[in-house]
């Protein structure tokens, strides 16, 4: 079994399943929601953010509603692929605000980043100033987003977890 999912109990998993569901919830709530009392309740929370099971709060927004805001999936394939590269394409990308989640991929691109913008010509000037500058930059594709179909914002637990079958 995987270190991290025996780390975690039945208790600390419907924690996070609460959580991932309505982050706003009270602790009163949440503790009621679990079966605890308030106070061991927030120790085990507490150890869920030290221990990085849980790595933040926050709203989650309408990007559309943003002036119509697009998304575009970028395919980026550097000259080489070589550790000091990819740690300098790494470093100059986080710097850009629209580029909202870039993965190291396998296949025929190096990176895949979705990047979201106000419209066509916001992102011709990011691809032709901030993109196709960076350095060992050798081709990018892009593929824009015509409609969202789902958005999972938190994983499923019993998908990940075989044998919990019940929180």
């Amino acid at each position: 079994m995987n270190t991290v999912i025996k780390d975690l109990d039945r208790i600390d998993l419907r924690i996070l399943a609460a959580l991932g569901d309505e982050g706003r919830m009270s602790w009163r709530d949440l503790s009621e929601t679990v079966g605890l009392s308030l106070t061991p309740t927030l120790r085990r929370v507490r150890r869920l953010e030290q221990e990085g099971y849980i790595t933040g709060y926050g709203a989650e927004l309408d990007e559309a509603r943003f002036l119509g805001a697009i998304s575009i999936f970028v395919s980026v394939t550097l000259d080489r692929q070589a550790k000091d590269a990819l740690t300098a394409f790494e470093a100059e990308i986080v710097k850009i605000p629209q580029i909202v989640s870039c993965f190291m991929m396998t296949g025929g691109a190096d990176y895949l980043l979705r990047v979201v913008v106000r419209d066509l010509d916001e992102y011709q000037a990011l691809l032709t100033d901030t993109l196709t500058p960076i350095a060992g930059v050798a081709h990018i594709q892009s593929s824009f987003a015509l409609k969202k179909i789902i958005e999972r914002r938190k994983p499923s637990f019993r998908s990940l977890l075989p044998g919990r079958a019940s929180l």
